[in-house]
């Protein structure tokens, strides 16, 4: 199992910086001096938040939500026909929920492949207090975004008991913990890319998303059901790298590649040219 990469944590940790640094102002407009935190120690609302890359390891499928009109579903419904990209977040979250999930609706409209056709979305709120009401303003401005017909059949925005959101979250390896002092959750940024198994296949972290590795990451979890024969030569030439949530170039493989490529067309070559030659004859 791999950590989560470090811009995750900062991410995390200059949101709740701001909000605290919004909290302690006085009343007359001046701020209140904070006690410091030694430079070795993680702030307190940050200890244990994390993004654990639980590779291979199997989501809880059986588990029970709310969708966004109000129906109890089990999370193995959006599973076994398309791979899943998977993102948790708060829909009343002030700033970081958004930007993940505005970084992933931007990297799937530069996809040609589609949600819903090819792959679904799956939200789940990580706030038990949260309901279909907000999971259903929270789809709809997303499917505006993404603007393609027939994307709301494959955005879901889920709500649920806090055993299922515990379970579904350890599960996935995202820990998140509640920060009183600024009424807010910490938590790391970035989704996941699940099988239509439910096996948790590649994580992405930060608030933005190279829609290359987000295809390639589809492809690989479909089996290859999704993408072109083009775009699977293609990822023939890039291996995906935990430590860092992303795919980096081979070279190796690129000239293994481009010599199998040679080698193709030069026997072309020659069959052709025989060909000629016995029709010249004849």
């Amino acid at each position: 199992m791999y950590l989560v990469n470090w811009r995750t944590t900062v991410l995390a940790s200059a949101l709740a910086l701001t909000t605290a640094a919004v909290s302690a102002q006085s009343s007359d407009g001046g701020v209140r001096p904070q006690s410091g935190i030694p430079s070795t120690q993680m702030p307190g609302a940050l200890q244990g938040v994390e993004f654990e890359q639980r590779l291979n390891e199997t989501l809880p499928l059986d588990l029970t939500f709310v969708d966004e009109d109000g129906r109890e579903v089990r999370l193995g419904e959006y599973f076994n026909r398309r791979p899943v990209v998977l993102a948790f977040v708060y829909y009343e979250c002030p700033m970081l929920c958004s930007q993940v999930m505005n970084g992933v609706t931007s990297a799937l409209t530069a996809l040609d492949e589609r949600v819903g056709a090819d792959f679904e979305v799956v939200a789940v709120s990580f706030d038990p207090r949260e309901t279909p009401i907000m999971a259903a303003a929270k789809k709809k401005s997303y499917v505006d975004r993404y603007n393609r017909d027939g994307s709301e059949r494959g955005f879901h925005f889920l709500t649920g008991s806090e055993a299922s959101i515990k379970a579904l979250t350890a599960a996935a390896g995202f820990k998140y913990a509640w920060d009183e002092e600024t009424q807010q959750f910490a938590h790391a940024s970035g989704f996941v890319v699940a099988t239509p198994a439910g096996k948790l296949s590649r994580y992405f972290f930060g608030i933005e998303y190279a829609p290359r590795d987000v295809k390639f990451a589809l492809i690989e979890s479909s089996a290859g059901r999704v993408g072109s024969l083009v775009d699977q030569v293609l990822l023939y030439c890039y291996h995906y790298d935990p430590r860092t949530g992303s795919y980096s170039f081979v070279a190796m493989k690129a000239v293994q590649l481009g010599g199998a490529f040679t080698l193709l067309a030069l026997v072309g070559f020659v069959v052709v040219a025989i060909r000629r030659e016995h029709r010249v004859g004849h």
